[in-house]
């Protein structure tokens, strides 16, 4: 059964701290915020707007409603990604607090990226590797898989998954070894390939992943929540699908491996030959008792986004919340969207989510939404009335697995006025895939840390007459 979440609309948010669990760090305010349509500064009305598209999907606003009733035995929690430590808070919180459950009837495994911990009751936490999996990965998966096989007819399975929960599960097949999984994984990520793409293969190199955690736990009744990082909200992309059929094959992983001539080990290839590694399909006995629900999604967040800019009185161009492609080539189409704005004298707000990817032909540090503004920097260089956002909204884009990692960067034309002063080259910069130092030099990083949530990015362009 799949069900997606109704929008909530008229409900906005600021940033703010609530208390010392960090479980929603986006509080709510009752009031919408008001913009002085007289301000130069569009930096807090971008942030502001990054921050509206963060708190639609976050879990504390989003999971509760869909909770099922406790079950004749136990509520047994995994959670994989981002959001799965306050997925899991969250979740003991509605059926021990709200429910009153028994204690032991909850337990559970969260694995989630190091940084974006929560402290929690019955479910244990575990703070793993993120884009490149690591050993917490292994720890994480293999107590998983676990707690799905020791499953009862009369337990109920609750998996909730959120992005990032691919490479946070890591269980290789037999045959390959950790090493040799990290390997692959490091080639997909720098190979351009998009996010469909390499998870393709990741299913077909995974104990846990394309439906196997579901034929682990096939006895009990099993319910996924999951909150979509992907384009078009593909159930089977969403942590490369533990839970549900996955549509590709192994032909299709091997296609891959040839398009974008990855170098991987022979074992590798052996194992992409096995009919053994196989992911489960349409009619499997594992999804039997199976259901998978969206909670929150791309869209629902953008619409939250789209919201707030059209209060502060802009005209706004929706671009839709599936975008991919190369950032670079992203950001000179929406360069040319703002500068015949512009030219027209018109007040635009060109917003748009999606996941960018990045080919990485250099040795600097960033990911995709850095790359994106430094390539429109580059290209809208000293326009006046032109200020843009880009960021991820779990508040780190690339980066090095760290909780310090910046989210994203903003611009405007004084980043053209640092850049010039300073005496940086962006195209330099850019060939050399090095942005987060360009704008570590002019200051304009995003610097959220965890959010707690992910839904893919936020690009935001602000065009004022």
């Amino acid at each position: 059964m799949f069900r997606t979440p109704a929008k909530e609309a008229g409900v906005f948010f600021c940033r703010n701290r609530m208390d010392n669990r960090r479980s929603n760090p986006f509080a709510a305010n009752p009031a919408r915020p008001k913009f002085l349509m007289t301000m130069t500064d569009r930096r807090p009305l971008l942030r502001a707007i990054f921050d509206a598209a963060v708190a639609a999907a976050h879990p504390d606003m989003v999971l509760s409603a869909h909770l099922r009733p406790p079950p004749k035995g136990r509520v047994i929690c995994l959670a994989a990604g981002k959001a799965a430590a306050a997925m899991a808070a969250a979740a003991e919180r509605h059926y021990l607090d709200g429910l009153g459950l028994a204690p032991s009837r909850l337990l559970g495994v969260a694995t989630t990226r190091h940084g974006h911990g929560v402290p929690t009751r019955r479910i244990r936490v575990i703070e793993a590797g993120h884009p490149v999996p690591d050993e917490a990965g292994l720890k994480g998966a293999g107590e998983s898989l676990r707690l799905a096989t020791d499953a009862g007819a009369d337990d109920l399975l609750l998996v909730l998954l959120s992005g990032g929960g691919s490479a946070n599960w890591i269980a290789p097949v037999a045959g390959i070894s950790f090493a040799q999984k990290q390997q692959v994984t490091r080639a997909l990520l720098r190979s351009g390939a998009r996010i469909g793409e390499v998870n393709t293969v990741r299913k077909h190199l995974s104990r846990i992943k394309g439906g196997r955690l579901a034929r682990a736990g096939k006895l009990a009744e099993i319910v996924t929540l999951a909150i979509s990082d992907v384009p078009h909200d593909d159930a089977s992309a969403i942590a490369s699908g533990p839970t549900v059929p996955d549509p590709t094959t192994l032909a299709d992983a091997r296609a891959l491996v040839a398009k974008y001539g990855l170098d991987v080990d022979d074992a590798i290839r052996r194992a992409l030959d096995d009919p053994g590694n196989e992911s489960c399909k349409p009619g499997d006995a594992a999804f039997a008792r199976a259901q998978f629900e969206l909670i929150a999604r791309p869209k629902q967040s953008l619409d939250a986004a789209v919201q707030l800019a059209t209060d502060a009185g802009y005209e706004v161009i929706d671009l839709g919340a599936d975008l991919e492609g190369e950032a670079r080539e992203i950001a000179a189409e929406h360069a040319r969207l703002a500068l015949t704005a512009r030219a027209a004298g018109k007040r635009v707000a060109i917003l748009s989510g999606g996941e960018l990817t990045v080919t990485v032909r250099g040795q600097g540090r960033g990911g995709p939404n850095q790359e994106y503004a430094l390539a429109l920097a580059g290209l809208l260089r000293d326009t006046s009335g032109i200020s843009a956002l880009a960021a991820d909204t779990d508040g780190a884009d690339g980066g090095a697995g760290s909780a310090a990692d910046p989210a994203g960067a903003l611009i405007d034309a004084g980043t053209f006025a640092k850049m010039k002063s300073l005496g940086l080259d962006a195209k330099a910069y850019l060939d050399n895939n090095d942005a987060t130092a360009f704008f570590a030099a002019t200051g304009d990083l995003l610097l959220t840390g965890p959010t707690l949530t992910n839904v893919n990015d936020v690009r935001v362009i602000l065009v004022d007459a």
